[in-house]
């Protein structure tokens, strides 16, 4: 890994298209959990009892669902100017975004190579703690936002990609094996010190497979779902509860009411020795996707988000190469 002249901090928040913003509140805030921030004719700001910045979810009212960008913020402004600088450098074209998100400042905004639409800042508003607020906790109890995932079918340099331009740094991957030679199949990569910032996997890309918001706890999860069933939202339960093997976290997935895919998180581990090896994983471990052995549905391999350029438009997909599937249920 180079030294870079900027410091991406972590994962900040992402931006979910939804068909009905009326529904869409309903699940997100009334069911899961997340606070509301502010509200507008086209636009849901959300966060988290943790959150000290404006937002950690964007849902934006549109005519169809899916993934709109993903932003990275970063320890200074002037990192800003320093990753245009090393972008211009390496053929990557961006363009400055000032107040074009509400709540944030100047934003640097490219198209990685592999089609996803990334947003880099510094500045963004502060609100209130919520984290002693008892008596506004609910659901889940969403803390922050962990991590995304994205699927593209070059796998291979995509992660080493993130690693070589913006310091990510490998915490674990999956494998599957021919002829005895490791093929890397998913790899995860963080910036801030737990497991992950980024997952990315093979499969057909560029699309959005989810984003991840910590809960306070296993019971939060275990109890959200009772309060999902309740509320009528069962069928919105995609996979889990359970426990993975990759991070060792609890986890619940979710399909909001537009099909746009979120998981509940909780339990990963700190990491912040420089000695750190990456743990690897066989893609045919029963135990790699979940500890308890159970596979995933089919539909969560299958079935992913449609991804857009700054443009608005959805982004050309192509197969991936990398023919190899984990285990799944049919």
């Amino acid at each position: 890994m180079q030294n870079l002249a900027f410091n991406v901090l972590r994962t900040h928040h992402v931006e979910y298209l939804v068909t009905d913003l009326e529904r869409a509140q309903a699940f997100y805030v009334d069911g899961v959990g997340f606070t509301v921030t502010e509200r507008d004719a086209d636009h849901l700001y959300l966060r988290g009892i943790e959150d000290r910045t404006h937002h950690n979810l964007v849902l934006r009212q549109a005519a169809e669902p899916g993934v709109a960008h993903v932003g990275f913020r970063v320890s200074q402004d002037s990192d800003l100017d320093a990753m245009q600088a090393h972008l211009a450098s390496i053929g990557v074209p961006t363009h400055w975004a000032a107040d074009a998100e509400h709540a944030i400042g100047r934003a640097l905004r490219a198209q990685d190579p592999f089609g996803f639409s990334i947003e880099f800042f510094y500045e963004i508003d502060q609100v209130p703690w919520l984290l002693q607020r008892f008596d506004q906790h609910q659901g889940a109890e969403v803390m922050r936002i962990d991590h995304v995932n994205y699927l593209t079918p070059k796998i291979q340099e995509a992660f080493q990609w993130y690693q070589t331009h913006f310091g990510f740094q490998l915490s674990e991957y999956t494998v599957s094996v021919e002829n005895g030679r490791d093929r890397i199949w998913g790899a995860w990569l963080h910036r801030k010190q737990t497991s992950h910032d980024l997952a990315i996997s093979n499969g057909t890309g560029p699309r959005f497979h989810h984003a991840s918001f910590i809960a306070s706890s296993k019971e939060r999860i275990l109890a959200v779902a009772d309060r999902l069933a309740a509320l009528g939202y069962s069928a919105n339960m995609e996979r889990g509860p359970g426990r993975h093997g990759t991070t060792n976290a609890f986890f619940l997935y979710l399909r909001d009411p537009d099909g746009n895919r979120l998981e509940l998180f909780t339990g990963d581990y700190l990491l912040v020795d420089p000695d750190w090896h990456p743990i690897r994983w066989d893609l045919e471990d029963p135990q790699r996707q979940t500890f308890w052995g159970a596979p995933a549905p089919k539909r969560w391999f299958d079935e992913s988000m449609v991804a857009y350029d700054w443009d608005g438009r959805p982004l050309p997909t192509s197969e991936p190469a990398l023919p190899d599937r984990p285990i799944v249920v049919d």
